[in-house]
């Protein structure tokens, strides 16, 4: 994702997934899957999930920027790379 002109890699940690359930105040996770799933969410959601996702893939943007933060394709792209974010957070990586 890139923010302010700088890419920045993102993923959830099971921190940062626990952080989520409280500051969103969801009860589990599958009810922020939900939201999303049935276009519901909030830019609050999407805020909070791609800071959580900035902060797991060790990025270095304070909590709060990216509330004023240029996001390239706007916040079309930005909803979609939370939501992006969140299914691949579940997802069973292959076995090999």
């Amino acid at each position: 994702m890139v923010i302010d002109g700088v890419p920045h890699r993102m993923r959830l940690t099971l921190g940062a997934l626990a952080e989520l359930e409280a500051e969103l105040g969801v009860d589990t996770l599958v009810a922020l899957v939900e939201r999303f799933e049935q276009n519901a969410f909030s830019s609050r959601d999407v805020l909070a999930l791609l800071e959580a996702g900035l902060r797991g893939g060790q990025s270095e943007v304070e909590k709060g920027h990216l509330a004023r933060a240029v996001i390239e394709g706007g916040p079309l792209v930005a909803a979609r790379k939370a939501a992006e974010l969140l299914a691949r957070a579940f997802i069973i990586p292959e076995q090999t």
